[in-house]
């Protein structure tokens, strides 16, 4: 029987002063912590997704895919900070410590507040709404868990954080 393991956040928040698009995940799954990077597991979709949304290519490397969510002023981060886990599986994320999301509210020009999934649409708004006082916007998850929605089912709704 595979039991809980208690696990760190491994990555800082990526944002910059001028971020105004702060997009949540839950908790970095295992191939991510491997990567070593947001969303590194190679079947899950937010890379191409966003490729799609602003119509650019992107390779695997780190500095790149950083460098792009500067320039698209995309803040990102997870909204755990430390929980239990089984693997890679949301389902089974017990004792969750929130992550402090302080320092980029303090830090950037933050407008807008995209959820990607559920878990973490709930959990910012059982955590962090009352102390960010922003209201976040619900995407679907990109995860490959997420079998129910095709990419073409994704862009459709994520390309609306182009609008913003």
């Amino acid at each position: 029987m595979t039991k809980h393991q208690t696990i760190n956040h491994p990555f800082k928040p990526v944002f910059q002063a001028d971020s105004e698009i702060l997009i949540l995940g839950s908790f970095p799954s295992v191939k991510t912590r491997e990567y070593g990077f947001y969303y590194g597991h190679p079947q899950n979709r937010f890379w191409s997704l966003l490729e799609r949304v602003f119509d650019v290519r992107l390779n695997t490397d780190i500095e790149e895919r950083k460098a792009f969510l500067r320039q698209h002023k995309i803040a990102l981060h997870d909204v755990i900070y430390r929980c239990d886990i089984i693997g890679s599986d949301d389902a089974s994320i017990l004792n969750v410590v929130p992550a402090d999301l302080s320092i980029i509210f303090e830090e950037a020009e933050i407008k807008y507040v995209f959820c990607n999934g559920k878990t973490a649409y709930r959990l910012y708004q059982k955590y962090q709404e009352h102390k960010t006082g922003y209201k976040a916007i619900l995407l679907p998850s990109t995860s490959p868990a997420n079998a129910k929605y095709s990419m073409d089912d994704l862009y459709s709704q994520w390309k609306k954080i182009r609008e913003y």
